[in-house]
């Protein structure tokens, strides 16, 4: 007796179709799950045993294959408990039908409930785009599969509603996408009218946000740096309907997306502390899954105690930050994954935090700054575009009654300078002035002839890299593109330079 069900298997944020077969006959009881099956799949022998028995169905007697094809494909999860069952029924004639246009997604409890699984938004979408036209998939999985267009997703407790379902006893109803779900994820940002003074930084994040640039601020303990850093979501341009899709994914991948939530519309903000692994930072696993700078794509990476980070976690983000993808290879898979992050840093000027300090004195040995400074490497400190002095604030300025700024006026201008990015970028894939290649930034960054002679003094007195060469003519496109000037002009050039403030050796003794 034999029967075949799809499901679907995830393989990073890649998914793809897998078939369920079961065929039982004559023997010595025993169930075998062939396919390559990990651990947990081949525990769905037990729960789908336990589940049959409890929802008041016959598991069959004799010996039983389960076939996971394509069988040269690593399969992991407990997501093929349910199609294990309805495939049981179908070959037991305990159901009858054709279910060829259906697909099958769940874990199942020792009582026939349906529990959620990772990675379901990746998994519907590829249904459809196979020619599935059904998918069945736990209730708390509803929300983000409801999203996918051109399929019906049917949202399911226990086996019996499937099974009532599929009799035509009981009909389940299609699961709709609720635009509220989007709500209920979005909470208030902090705001930059919060902020007392700080002019200097809070511009510089203004650029930051609007040509999605990486930037370190450096300051005293208190000063305000994880303050302004945590406000940044709240001036980034709206996410696209794209970016929120693929945002979503990723933490559906991850198993970090609530249940009440279709999809994520609001920036991501991730804030790992300095202990965090490189693997924690990269994504890892048997079969990799995300890490923090994945987590963060289309949002904002905060690196706080950016010294205090190990030397390892730092360098690996070296080559993310360039190429805005991240590939995990492990001895069994290779997974890529994109991780087009702002990287937001955060640091004291050296170990007691008041090197430099106007009123407090610094009471570290004799070039413990310069020590400080050096765990963060050349190559990385050339990776970060805008590097910022963060100092203290006075108290005229803390006890004003003045209310700063707030997010929604910067807001406005950043919008209007991310838009005349988009539309000088069109149709090359990129959309801030950050994620320009070498090429795009000679034809796009184009310095007036006295700006040019101010950046060649420049770079022959700082002894620039050619990349912070870039990232220098990156950040003036900016700010020429804040101000509305389509020419780069000498004192864009000069503010860009002001704000490499490593690069001038302020730290050096």
């Amino acid at each position: 007796m034999f029967a075949r069900i799809n499901s679907m298997g995830l393989f990073g944020l890649e998914s793809y179709m897998v078939g369920v077969e079961v065929d039982y006959g004559n023997g010595l009881s025993r169930v075998d799950v062939v396919g390559l099956p990990d651990t947990a799949v081949n525990e769905s022998r037990n729960r789908v045993r336990s589940a049959m028995k409890n929802s008041g169905y016959a598991f069959p007697a004799g010996r039983v294959t389960i076939n996971l094809s394509p069988g040269d494909v690593k399969k992991e999860g407990s997501l093929y408990d349910l199609p294990i069952f309805i495939a049981l029924l179908k070959a037991g004639h305990q159901l009858e039908g054709d279910y060829d246009d259906c697909a099958f997604i769940g874990e199942l409890s020792l009582d026939g409930y349906v529990r959620r699984v990772k990675g379901a938004l990746s998994m519907v979408i590829k249904a459809r785009n196979s020619g599935i036209k059904k998918v069945f998939v736990p209730a708390d999985n509803a929300c983000e599969s409801s999203v996918v267009d051109g399929i019906e997703v049917y949202a399911v407790d226990n086996v019996q509603q499937v099974v009532d379902h599929l009799r035509g006893d009981k009909m389940l109803e299609k699961a709709v996408y609720d635009p509220a779900a989007e709500i209920a994820a979005t909470a208030p940002l902090p705001d930059f009218s919060d902020v007392m003074g700080q002019q200097e930084a809070r511009y510089a994040l203004e650029i930051a946000a609007a040509g999605g640039h990486n930037i370190l601020m450096v300051g005293p303990p208190g000063s305000g740096k994880s303050m302004l850093a945590k406000r940044l979501p709240s001036i980034l341009p709206d996410m696209t309907f794209e970016e929120s899709l693929r945002t979503t994914e990723l933490y559906s991948v991850a198993g970090a997306l609530p249940s009440n939530v279709s999809l994520i519309r609001q920036r991501p903000f991730r804030s790992p502390h300095h202990t965090v692994s490189p693997a924690g930072l990269s994504g890892g696993g048997a079969i990799p899954r995300p890490g923090e700078i994945s987590l963060a794509h289309n949002g904002v990476l905060f690196l706080d105690e950016f010294p205090e980070f190990s030397r390892q976690s730092m360098e690996v983000l070296r080559q993310p930050i360039e190429d805005n993808t991240i590939t995990i290879s492990r001895a069994n898979a290779s997974i890529t994954y994109p991780c087009s992050a702002m990287i937001v840093c955060a640091m004291n000027p050296c170990p007691c935090g008041y090197y430099g300090h106007p009123k407090r004195k610094c009471t570290c040995p004799p070039g413990a700054a310069q020590r400080y400074l050096a765990k963060i490497s050349g190559p990385m400190l050339d990776r970060i575009d805008i590097h910022i002095e963060v100092p203290p604030v006075d108290f005229e300025k803390l006890s004003s009654k003045v209310k700063s700024e707030s997010s929604a006026e910067i807001k406005k201008r950043v919008n209007a300078a991310r838009k005349i990015q988009q539309e000088r970028l069109a149709g090359t894939g990129i959309t801030c002035n950050a994620k320009m290649d070498s090429s795009m930034t000679k034809t796009y960054c184009n310095p007036s002839p006295k700006a040019m002679v101010m950046l060649e003094q420049v770079f022959e007195k700082l002894d620039f890299s050619a990349r912070a060469y870039d990232k220098v003519l990156k950040v003036a496109r900016t700010i020429a593109d804040l101000e509305g000037s389509e020419e780069i002009k000498a004192e864009h050039i000069a503010q860009a330079v002001r704000f490499r403030s490593l690069d001038r050796k302020l730290w050096r003794s």
